[in-house]
């Protein structure tokens, strides 16, 4: 797996995942910061990147529209880099048992201290 993360999160998201054995870039590294969230869809879709946000409004309208796609991971709290860190990892260790998330979202939330995984499909499935 190979990830973009979103100008919205900290560049510390890179060293996470290459310490994990995964290719990752950050957007502001690669020449794409302040990129309107279509473009950044977009870039990620063709490169075959996982993309890692915050920004769930807009990126799951986004994916929705998408037929194909490597997979969304949203970390729903506006929290600090220290706990996007950690909510990362969690979200790492979940895509080592998982497998490749292709047109999944895994969302990230905190219920208290607790971190809470929901994965879904991103386009729904036809009639559901």
């Amino acid at each position: 797996m190979r990830f973009l993360i979103d100008e919205c999160l900290t560049v510390q998201l890179v060293t996470i995942a290459g310490q994990a054995g995964y290719e990752a870039h950050h957007v502001a590294h690669v020449g794409k910061a302040g990129w309107k969230d279509w473009h950044v869809m977009q870039h990620a879709r063709e490169e075959d990147f996982v993309l890692v946000t915050n920004n769930a409004v807009d990126f799951r309208q986004l994916y929705a529209a998408q037929p194909l796609h490597a997979g969304l991971v949203i970390l729903i709290p506006n929290v600090d880099g220290e706990m996007q860190q950690r909510l990362f990892t969690g979200a790492l260790e979940q895509l080592a048992h998982y497998g490749e998330p292709i047109n999944q979202v895994l969302e990230i939330d905190l219920e208290g201290e607790e971190a809470i995984f929901v994965f879904y499909e991103l386009p729904s499935p036809a009639g559901v």
